[in-house]
C-alpha cells in the first residue's frame, strides 16, 4: 500500500458500501414497485467537515463471505487533483465477475459527491448494471438486464447534498464518533434509482491487533431507512434492509479497517477487508 505521505487512508464500497465507498459503497433490498421517493430538502443535509484531506492511495483488499471464504481480490487507488479526489474500487471475483465503482468527490471544508459510477457484471451479480450519477445536476442513469433484455431506466432526482455513495468509509474516518451524522443520503439501484437514508449509529469501540501492535476500531452501523409506503411494508413482508458495518481504525489518523455489507440489491453480506500483496515463492522456498 502506498499511502500519500501525510496519512493512510483507504474507503468502498460501499456502495460501499459500499464504496463506496467505498459501495467502498452500501447496497440494501428495497421492495419493488413503489412509486413513492423519499426525498430530504436540501436544507436537513449534515455534510462532514474536512479533518484529515484525501491524497493518493493504492491500496489492496480482500472481498470474502462472513465465514471465511473468499470471493475477490481487490484495489483501491485513489488520486487527487487540487480539492477534487477520484476513488476507484475494483473486486475481480474469481468467477470472472467484476464490481467496480469510481466516485467523484470535491473535499473543500467539507467532503461532497459530485458523481458516482457503478459497474456490476458477471455470475456473482443476479442483474448486471451500469449506473451512473450526477449529483449536481440531478441525473441518474441505470442500465441493466431483466430476462436478457437490454433496458435502461432515466430519472431526474432531487439529490441532497449529503449524499455518500461511494465515499462511506471517506466520511465515517472523518467525522467524531462521539457525535456522528444523524445519517447520509444514498441512491440505491434496485434497478431503478432510490433515495434512501442510511441512518448511522456507533455500536462501540472493538480491540484489534495487527501482529505486536494493539489498538482500538470504532464500530459504526447503518441502517437503510425506507420512506413512503413501501418503507411501512417492509419489516411486515420481510424485506426491512440488514444492517452494515463498517469499522474505522482509532488514533492519530483514523482509517478504514473492514467492513461488513452487501454488494447488491438482495444479496448476502459481504466481508471486505485489507490486505497486502506477496512476493511468490521461489522453487527453493527463497
Amino acid at each position: 500500500m502506498s499511502p500519500a505521505p501525510r496519512e493512510d487512508r483507504l474507503p468502498t464500497a460501499v456502495d460501499a458500501v459500499l464504496h463506496s465507498g467505498m459501495r467502498m459503497r452500501l447496497a440494501s433490498v428495497l421492495i419493488a414497485g413503489s412509486l413513492l421517493l423519499a426525498r430530504q430538502p436540501l436544507l436537513n443535509a449534515e455534510l462532514v467537515t474536512v479533518r484529515f484531506v484525501e491524497g493518493d492511495v493504492h491500496a489492496f483488499l480482500a472481498l470474502s463471505t462472513l465465514s471465511g471464504t473468499k470471493l475477490a481480490d481487490g484495489e483501491w487507488v485513489q488520486s487527487t487533483e487540487k480539492s477534487t479526489v477520484t476513488a476507484r474500487l475494483t473486486f475481480r471475483f474469481k468467477d470472472g465477475s467484476l464490481h467496480e465503482e469510481t466516485a467523484i468527490f470535491s473535499q473543500r471544508q467539507r467532503f461532497q459527491l459530485l458523481s458516482d459510477h457503478l459497474v456490476q457484471k458477471g455470475p456473482s451479480f443476479p442483474q448486471p448494471l451500469d449506473a451512473t450519477i450526477d449529483a449536481a445536476s440531478g441525473k441518474t442513469n441505470v442500465r441493466y438486464v431483466d430476462h436478457g433484455e437490454q433496458k435502461t431506466d432515466s430519472r431526474q432526482l432531487e439529490i441532497p447534498e449529503d449524499i455518500c455513495n461511494g465515499i462511506i468509509p471517506t466520511l465515517l474516518r472523518n467525522v467524531r464518533a462521539d457525535a456522528p451524522p444523524k445519517s447520509f443520503s444514498f441512491i440505491a439501484a434496485m434497478p431503478a434509482p432510490r433515495l434512501v437514508k442510511l441512518e448511522i449509529g456507533v455500536v462501540g469501540r472493538e480491540q484489534v491487533s495487527m501482529g505486536t501492535l494493539h489498538g482500538t476500531a470504532t464500530n459504526y452501523v447503518l441502517k437503510v431507512r425506507i420512506g413512503g409506503f413501501s418503507g411501512a411494508l417492509a419489516p411486515l413482508v420481510g424485506k426491512q434492509p440488514p444492517d452494515s458495518h463498517v469499522w474505522i481504525l482509532d488514533g492519530e489518523v483514523p482509517t478504514f479497517f473492514k467492513s461488513e455489507q452487501p454488494l447488491y440489491v438482495g444479496g448476502p453480506v459481504w466481508r471486505i477487508e485489507l490486505t497486502s500483496p506477496v512476493t511468490p515463492r521461489t522453487r527453493d522456498g527463497g
